[in-house]
């Protein structure tokens, strides 16, 4: 099946990176665009998905501000996360209909494009019972929250490549106390690949575990003329 990769070079404002989703998923409900995966960096930014509760944030509104963070109820599943620079944020837009209608199913598979990703690089990464995402021997790496509309998905995944986790000592990372979150650069230390690299890796195997070819396109590139269309006003 074919599929769309949108990425965007330099990191967005999250409530840009959500007109840009809302828009591909109102184009993939209409069938104007095949499924798109959108890929990209957020600039600092807490979000509460419909499980995320005030008292997971640490600071005030004022503080958060002082650091330069955003902080934004977000229509996703899951709980409380931090997005910033150094973190890939996938945005699959797929529609599950038939065969894939089982979100379960679909949590499996993000799951395994980032324990996937991992091994790219020779690190381990599993589930936890009870718990999504993706977890290595020191720390969550991988966090998720998704929804599903008219069954398209919007939102998705995020995965810390050399990101600063400072963010994230100003919530409770997922509503859980007392686990420590992680990144790629800190297993790996100076091995730690590139960004672009471990883009390439995140949707090489999207492609393989959910079945869709990709043909990828930058945000300040060319692109399908439908695709330009759908995103001009973002």
């Amino acid at each position: 099946m074919k599929a769309w990769s949108v990425h965007f070079e330099k990191p967005v404002p999250y409530q840009q990176g959500l007109a840009v989703q809302r828009q591909l998923l109102k184009a993939r409900q209409d069938e104007r665009i095949p499924d798109t995966v959108l890929i990209l960096q957020h600039l600092p930014v807490v979000t509460l998905g419909n499980r995320g509760r005030d008292n997971y944030l640490l600071k005030t509104e004022e503080e958060y501000r002082e650091l330069g963070i955003e902080v934004f109820h977000a229509e996703r599943g899951g709980d409380v996360t931090f997005h910033g620079p150094g973190q890939w944020v996938l945005y699959p837009i797929l529609y599950l209909g038939g065969n894939e209608a089982d979100s379960h199913g679909y949590l499996n598979n993000l799951e395994e494009i980032a324990i996937r990703t991992l091994a790219d690089y020779g690190v381990k990464g599993f589930r936890r019972e009870g718990k999504s995402g993706a977890w290595t021997a020191v720390g969550k790496v991988a966090a998720i929250g998704f929804r599903l509309k008219k069954w398209v998905s919007f939102h998705g995944m995020s995965f810390n490549v050399c990101n600063d986790l400072m963010g994230f000592q100003t919530i409770v990372p997922c509503g859980l106390v007392g686990e420590p979150v992680a990144t790629l650069k800190m297993v790996l230390g100076e091995k730690c690949p590139a960004m672009e690299q471990v883009r390439e890796s995140l949707l090489s195997h999207f492609s393989e575990v959910c079945n869709r070819q990709i043909e990828r396109y930058a945000a300040e590139g060319e692109m399908p003329e439908i695709l330009r269309e759908v995103m001009k006003d973002v």
